[in-house]
């Protein structure tokens, strides 16, 4: 009889044994696939020809809020034309707006022609034109409302401001916490603006021919989509649901175990 007992409780304990070893081994083949990578097609030291110029220079518009600071050994004179940027309540939006005229209004100098200039251009004119009220003035020229804007499967969707000309993908991502595991980096939506058209174009971060690519550069006002791959989304539902599944079946099949030895004891 006793020899009976013993015999079924280590037939339940290694029914027990065999359930659970079967469950983690089901949960080890549950994982989800190799996550993507940026740059995979590099597989070994190289190097890169053929790249983008980073030398675009983009030409000032109606509408746009220019930052135009001067500095000059006339300290007077230049608290006197940095203190006409502060127009507005909000910092943010300090500066010199662009007329529908494309013109600006600056000390001194009055309405001043601004649309059609570079950056450059336009600071390279006024320190000429200060000569006569400034010693020395230099001038720097920055946009204030050139913006890129980030959105999808990304650390933070945000609007990113776009100081400069032009900024790599690599580094608006990054300043956005970069694409999140969701993410897809083979195809990275990118919709540009040019006049009366918008441009939608798919990038592919894998791949490192991104380097010269024209779309390499994100240009102001683009908006960067970075969409979720749906299929990764669902292997980890399916995971979780059958983790969450063998978990009460495993827990249900111990406690009928458990009081079968009760009853045979």
């Amino acid at each position: 009889m006793n020899c009976t007992i013993l015999s079924r409780r280590s037939f339940l304990a290694a029914t027990l044994t065999g359930i659970f070893f079967s469950f983690l081994l089901l949960m080890s083949s549950c994982r989800l696939t190799k996550e993507s990578v940026y740059l995979k097609t590099l597989t070994k030291d190289t190097t890169i020809t053929g790249l983008v110029s980073n030398d675009f220079e983009s030409k000032i518009q109606k509408g746009d809020q220019l930052s135009i600071m001067v500095t000059s050994l006339s300290s007077a004179e230049d608290e006197q034309f940095n203190k006409a940027a502060a127009v507005s309540s909000s910092p943010a939006m300090n500066g010199f707006l662009v007329y529908p005229d494309g013109k600006v209004l600056l000390h001194r100098l009055g309405r001043y022609t601004a649309d059609g200039l570079t950056r450059r251009q336009l600071a390279t004119a006024l320190e000429k034109d200060l000569l006569p009220f400034m010693k020395d003035p230099i001038v720097n020229v920055g946009y204030l409302n050139h913006k890129v804007t980030i959105i999808g499967e990304v650390g933070q969707s945000q609007v990113l401001a776009l100081p400069e000309e032009q900024m790599n993908i690599f580094d608006v991502l990054v300043k956005s916490g970069d694409i999140s595991e969701k993410g897809m980096k083979d195809k990275v939506m990118i919709i540009r603006e040019e006049g009366n058209t918008k441009t939608v174009k798919h990038l592919n971060l894998e791949d490192h021919a991104i380097f010269t690519s024209p779309w390499y550069y994100i240009k102001p006002n683009d908006i960067i989509l970075v969409k979720a791959d749906f299929s990764k989304v669902q292997k980890e539902e399916r995971r979780r649901q059958l983790q969450t599944n063998m978990a009460l079946v495993a827990s249900g099949l111990s406690l009928f175990i458990i009081i079968v030895d009760r009853i045979i004891r």
